[in-house]
């Protein structure tokens, strides 16, 4: 091999070293909080025990939300409120159904 095109992988190795691909991402997040919006209107927060290749995941502590719809006083104004839906002690969501991703994030921080 020539000493320009080993220079070239060598800087090509440095420049991606720092680059966070997307399951090095979620592999950090092993042990703590995430919040998931799913398809559908759905979110969830729990704890990432592990996932998989497809980003098929196990939570455990999690908190199901849902949306409903809250008129005010003047019924021309409605407004869409987040509602606890269901807890569960441990789940295994299918990769399929995530639409994002939010390490860290809880409820709370997400207010409609």
């Amino acid at each position: 091999m020539s000493e320009s095109i080993m220079n070239q992988s060598q800087n090509t190795l440095r420049t991606t070293h720092s680059t966070l691909l997307p399951l090095a991402l979620i592999d950090k997040c092993i042990g703590n909080r995430i919040y998931i919006i799913l398809r559908g209107d759905r979110e969830i927060s729990g704890t990432l025990r592990g996932f998989d290749e497809y980003v098929n995941m196990v939570l455990d502590e999690v908190e199901e939300y849902g949306y409903t719809i809250v008129m005010n006083e003047s019924a021309s104004n409605k407004k869409l409120k987040r509602v606890l839906v269901n807890r569960l002690d441990t789940i295994l969501l299918s990769g399929n159904n995530i639409a994002l991703l939010i390490p860290g994030g809880d409820s709370k921080s997400f207010e409609v």
